[in-house]
């Protein structure tokens, strides 16, 4: 179980991305609310975003800029909401989007901890506890999952997996939020499929929380590798999202990826 605190504190950040109430999270009706980046946001959520929707199993909280008001109004009250994250309902969604220059960019879906259950997970490697000033020299793109070069300010907290000299898997944090920091993963690929990656995740949940910190970890859907490891390092779904950008950074992020 996600305790109430621990769901709370992520709703509060949550609300604080998208100009909302935490409480909107939790209504029986979808939220529509004019989208606006918080002073306290997650420190990646760049703009411009022209909608982000959100829902953490109750409804779906729409933030979105005035442009495509109308369109997000009538789409969140066509469908049930966990239905609007879903296709062909999204192609739906899509087509009038374009019309204004905007296209679905981001889906993912994002994980907090079960504190009472995440297991001290071992492996056959040595695992050693990394600050900040260890990352110099991992920003490199085998660890870039776990660290953000672009953003190494953010790197505080690591737990790397060790085959005698070689580091062979690396879990890091980022501190996005004022009380959550989220996780990521990578192990080469010759030492995957040996539990390496989630007794990093486990051991590195554990020590956010000591730091009185929340760990949270994102996922794309169909990342299945990734979901297991969520799970199996102790995390349990806890809300969705679904956001917009302009038509012409979706389309350059294409053509970058070529």
């Amino acid at each position: 179980m996600i305790t109430e605190e621990i769901l709370q504190i992520a709703m509060e950040q949550s609300a604080e991305d998208i100009n909302c109430k935490a409480e909107d999270f939790m209504k029986s009706q979808n939220v529509i609310v004019p989208f606006r980046l918080g002073k306290k946001a997650r420190k990646y959520l760049k703009a411009p975003i022209a909608a982000n929707f959100v829902s953490y199993g109750t409804n779906v909280v729409a933030s979105v800029i005035e442009d495509i008001r109308e369109i997000a109004a009538e789409y969140v009250g066509r469908y049930e909401f966990y239905h609007l994250f879903e296709t062909p309902n999204m192609h739906w969604l899509s087509d009038r989007l374009e019309v204004h220059g905007y296209k679905i960019c981001f889906m993912a879906e994002y994980y907090l901890p079960d504190i009472y259950n995440i297991p001290a997970i071992s492996c056959d490697y040595e695992l050693r506890i990394l600050e900040q000033r260890d990352f110099e020299g991992l920003y490199l793109p085998e660890w870039s999952n776990a660290l953000c070069k672009d953003r190494k300010y953010l790197d505080v907290l690591g737990v790397g997996a060790y085959d005698g000299k070689k580091l062979i898997g690396l879990a890091a944090c980022s501190a996005d939020c004022e009380k959550m920091w989220q996780i990521g993963v990578d192990v080469l690929p010759e030492y995957r499929r040996s539990g390496i990656a989630s007794a990093l995740t486990s051991r590195l949940a554990h020590n956010i929380l000591e730091r009185e910190k929340v760990p949270f970890y994102c996922s794309a859907w169909s990342n299945i590798r990734s979901v297991r490891n969520a799970v199996k390092s102790g995390f349990l779904p806890a809300w969705v999202e679904m956001t917009i950008k302009p038509a012409t950074i979706v389309n350059k992020m294409n053509e970058s990826s070529k």
